[in-house]
């Protein structure tokens, strides 16, 4: 009971944050975001005596230097509080910020971004252009949400392609390579395997041969325009459903295909898998030496333009100090401390001077990620993206099952998502 009232109250208090007025149409609510006159003469208003910051879970180890030297720098204190990113941190902030008692600046998935604006929970930012030229293009653009900036990037991570070094001696430069060793391989052995089923994976294919979600007119996501049953993402499906027919076992298709393919490749029987750096440390328990290199090259000569997730950093709307809780949010990203977060805890701030540097150039797995985020694109960070998943999972194991052709799977995916848009999304 007390789990359905607290989801009641985040109910009613989004839809009270939608519907209320914005900061500068009444003169009497708290000023929410910043301040488009102060932005505009570059005038830093006075400081609070304290800022405070929702980071993720086990990642202050690599926050805590960067708030000292801010303090430091600017005299201003700033305390923190580790939450769930994916959960605890989206069921909070609705709660904590009409109360005041939320943070100033917070950390998202870039996925939760369109969600958190349309919801009233984030402002947009402003920051000059030398700033947004220290990231990756497509680290900022996940950043973005119709058009505006919402924060700037954290940490980023992308399937990329990892090998048993006892069985393959060198990542291929392309598909055709890999295809025709697969071929070559003995009964329950397999030269490489995929999770394609799953459209969090096999977009890397779709994608890399032309297809894509929603079109991206210069930072505006169109969700009216879908290329998910274009010619390109119907080449990558059936590119995906020839590995299915001629390589990959049956046992890696569905719930439980993620642990089979895992299992297969631990047990020294898969030479090489598409999977991403959460899965390093489960192949180091199980005595694998591995390699990891960016996908190699499609059919196309393309190479495949995986998802790419990116964690961020954002003001909220509740906070009266946007203009240096913005200022913060570039302190905590700048190289300095973008490499004290990789080098705590392992993961990857996309900034381009530090994938450059040796600390990551000569980290065989981060310099994998690295490479591989700069030809990914940002996983969709419209709400309507979450109409996408089951129809487009649904249209891949029926090719993967070889129980329809891709055209007809594809375009059948696309109607209910466009019907699921339209029902669900219509208001907009």
């Amino acid at each position: 009971m007390k789990k359905l009232f607290s989801i009641f109250m985040i109910m009613i208090l989004a839809f009270g944050v939608l519907a209320a007025c914005g900061p500068q149409e009444d003169a009497e609510e708290p000023a929410k975001g910043g301040d488009d006159n102060q932005a505009a003469t570059g005038e830093m208003p006075e400081k609070p005596e304290k800022l405070v910051v929702w980071e993720d879970t086990d990642k202050g180890i690599a926050l805590q230097p960067a708030l000292d030297s801010f303090t430091e720098e600017y005299g201003i204190e700033v305390e923190f509080k580790e939450l769930g990113m994916a959960d605890e941190i989206r069921e909070q902030l609705p709660l904590d910020g009409p109360a005041g008692t939320g943070p100033d600046v917070v950390t998202l998935p870039h996925d939760q971004i369109g969600q958190n604006v349309v919801s009233g929970q984030i402002t947009e930012i402003k920051v000059d252009q030398e700033v947004l030229d220290t990231f990756t293009e497509a680290s900022v653009s996940a950043q973005m949400f119709d058009g505006k900036l919402y924060g700037l990037p954290k940490a980023t991570e992308t399937p990329i392609f990892i090998y048993n070094k006892a069985l393959m001696e060198k990542a291929p430069e392309t598909f055709d390579e890999l295809y025709d060793y697969s071929k070559g391989l003995g009964k329950d052995q397999y030269g490489f395997l995929a999770l394609w089923d799953n459209f969090y994976f096999a977009y890397g294919i779709m994608g890399g041969m032309g297809g894509y979600v929603f079109k991206n007119n210069n930072g505006a996501l169109d969700a009216q325009d879908l290329g998910l049953s274009n010619e390109g993402a119907v080449e990558g499906a059936s590119y995906i459903k020839k590995w299915y027919t001629d390589v990959f076992p049956k046992g890696i298709i569905g719930e439980n295909g993620g642990s089979t393919m895992d299992g297969l490749f631990n047990e020294g029987k898969a030479a090489s898998v598409m999977n991403g750096p959460w899965a390093f440390q489960a192949m180091r328990d199980a005595g694998i030496e591995y390699g990891a290199a960016p996908l190699p090259k499609l059919p196309n000569g393309e190479y495949p333009q995986t998802f790419m997730g990116v964690k961020g950093w954002h003001v909220t709307s509740y906070s009266q100090h946007p203009e240096w809780s913005t200022k913060l949010v570039e302190w905590i990203t700048n190289y300095d401390n973008a490499k004290i977060r990789f080098e705590q805890t392992a993961e990857i701030p996309p900034v381009k001077k530090l994938i450059e540097d040796p600390v990551i150039a000569e980290n065989e797995g981060a310099k994998a990620v690295a490479v591989q985020s700069e030809r990914a694109v940002p996983m969709p960070n419209i709400p309507e993206m979450g109409e996408v998943w089951g129809p487009m999972a649904t249209a891949l194991q029926t090719v993967a099952n070889q129980k329809a052709e891709p055209k007809a799977a594809l375009d059948e995916a696309v109607k209910t998502i466009n019907t699921n848009i339209e029902a669900n999304h219509s208001n907009k």
